[in-house]
């Protein structure tokens, strides 16, 4: 292993047009064959630094060394050819087009894919433990196996600096050990992983050597054996941090708000049947493609294909989504850039987007979003700043916010706290605690069994498809609602 750096940064400065700073002289040092972990919360210039590092966007002040040479690259395909892949949170693949055509955009431009082209995209593939087919459209795969496709993609090109931004934050369990062995083995190869993530524990367990950054400043460099959760997560915040409590159970009675029978989709739900009163929090586990999505779209009217019924206080909701927010049913998605709001609409504009979006008066506009900014503590100057300049966290809080509206009765949340920071995530999850207290009934996807834990009052298990168990927060702990969702274990050895 070459110990000398094979990335340097020295006081590294982002300052924006408008004079917002970004980075604030920041210092790091990747080295070959190890893992460094990046965190900070949002906001902190993690996307920032790592758009320099791409090429995406020019550095203000300070310099990037690249294998001991002063560099300044003006484009993605510059660093790329420079040695530097990057993969994105948000899965920049097309989705029209297959996997194997998105993993050689680069290589091939274009030529036809040739058996050369084919075998050194299928032994890619192999790494990632061939989780997904090379023909099959981008566009047609799940989150979690386009997330698999996007770091296969930048494999492509054999980095020596692979940086890659939450890859884990929508996969489960298995495929995120899945990506833990690529990264282990690439850098048992000789190869640089910049490893940017929310969760702790796979910091901890993964890397060699931590940065955190905090507003715009690298306020913890350190060897990972020297840290443990507790330390790194003061670093992010600036002050002591600590998980969030299990709730008192409280299990809210009475009639049911949401009524869910024999609702299924062919080839993706089978016959589910469940209810929740007002007040109650259900939480929903399950590996990916268990088909916790594919049940919360069925509910909301967005499977075309869907049967069954879905009722609200007793009364029949429509099958498609206008009916179903007309009946107060609202839906949180799981991908909340690409479904959850316009990035180039501001605050005020997103939020009145189910109330017929521009419609709205201005005023009526303004005073709603600026409510809902104090009401959530969403970190915005004001209600006219555009939601694509926010951090994930306040983003997040603004999809949550247009929907919290008096005809609201049933909040259905998919992976609310995904790729969001620590101290964001228990923002998010006290708010859906104190949204259930104050009446509404809520469905919560979590591929965070610990989240499900700590904020629900009782967990449904999905197995392909289909409800496979119940469980009690108050008597389960996260092995065993892995267990239940793996399929390893019974709900009596739960119980037990």
């Amino acid at each position: 292993m070459v110990d000398a750096p094979l990335l340097q940064l020295r006081g590294l400065e982002k300052i924006w047009p408008n004079g917002t700073i970004a980075l604030r002289g920041v210092d790091l040092t990747v080295r070959a064959g190890r893992v460094h972990g990046l965190l900070g919360a949002n906001g902190a210039g993690k996307s920032t630094l790592i758009k320099v590092l791409a090429g995406a966007i020019p550095a203000s002040g300070g310099s990037v060394e690249w294998r001991g040479e002063p560099v300044r690259w003006t484009s993605p395909r510059a660093a790329r050819a420079g040695g530097i892949a990057t993969i994105y949170q948000h899965i920049p693949l097309v989705p029209t087009l297959s996997v194997i055509e998105n993993m050689l955009l680069e290589q091939r431009g274009g030529w036809r894919i040739d058996r050369v082209a084919r075998e050194r995209a299928a032994a890619v593939a192999h790494i990632l433990g061939d989780s997904f087919d090379l023909d099959a459209i981008v566009g047609d795969l799940p989150i979690g196996t386009r997330q698999m496709a996007a770091i296969a993609q930048g494999l492509m090109s054999d980095p020596a600096l692979l940086i890659m931004d939450e890859p884990t934050a929508s996969l489960a369990g298995g495929e995120r050990e899945q990506v833990y062995r690529t990264i282990r083995r690439l850098a048992a190869e000789g190869q640089a992983v910049l490893f940017v993530s929310h969760f702790l524990d796979e910091i901890v367990a993964l890397t060699d050597e931590v940065t955190v950054l905090r507003d715009g400043r690298a306020v913890l460099d350190a060897r990972t054996a020297d840290l443990d959760e507790a330390a790194i997560a003061t670093a992010i915040a600036g002050r002591s941090v600590t998980a969030l409590d299990r709730v008192e159970r409280r299990r809210p009675t009475g009639d049911a708000l949401l009524d869910v029978r024999d609702l299924a989709s062919p080839g993706k739900l089978a016959p589910t049947s469940f209810s929740v009163v007002a007040g109650e929090i259900v939480g929903i586990a399950g590996m990916l493609g268990s088909g916790r999505s594919e049940l919360l779209h069925a509910i909301f009217g967005a499977d075309p294909a869907a049967r069954g019924t879905v009722r609200l206080g007793g009364e029949e909701a429509g099958r498609d989504p206008a009916e179903a927010v007309a009946a107060g049913i609202a839906l949180v998605p799981e991908d909340r850039a690409a479904q959850g709001f316009i990035p180039g609409m501001t605050i005020a504009e997103n939020i009145a987007l189910p109330h017929n979006g521009w419609l709205v008066a201005p005023a009526r506009e303004r005073a709603a979003a600026t409510a809902a900014i104090d009401d959530l503590a969403i970190k915005a100057p004001d209600a006219d700043a555009l939601v694509g300049e926010l951090s994930g966290g306040n983003a997040q809080k603004v999809v949550i916010a247009k929907w919290l509206t008096p005809y609201t009765r049933v909040l259905l949340l998919d992976e609310p706290t995904a790729g969001i920071d620590i101290g964001a995530r228990t923002d998010i999850l006290r708010l859906i605690r104190r949204l259930a207290d104050e009446g509404l009934a809520v469905v919560l996807v979590s591929s965070e069994f610990e989240e499900l834990l700590a904020v629900t009052d009782r967990i449904l298990v999905l197995r392909d498809g289909a409800i496979v168990a119940e469980a009690d927060p108050a008597t389960t702990d996260e092995a065993g609602l892995i267990q239940l969702a793996s399929g390893t274990q019974s709900r009596t050895e739960i119980a037990a």
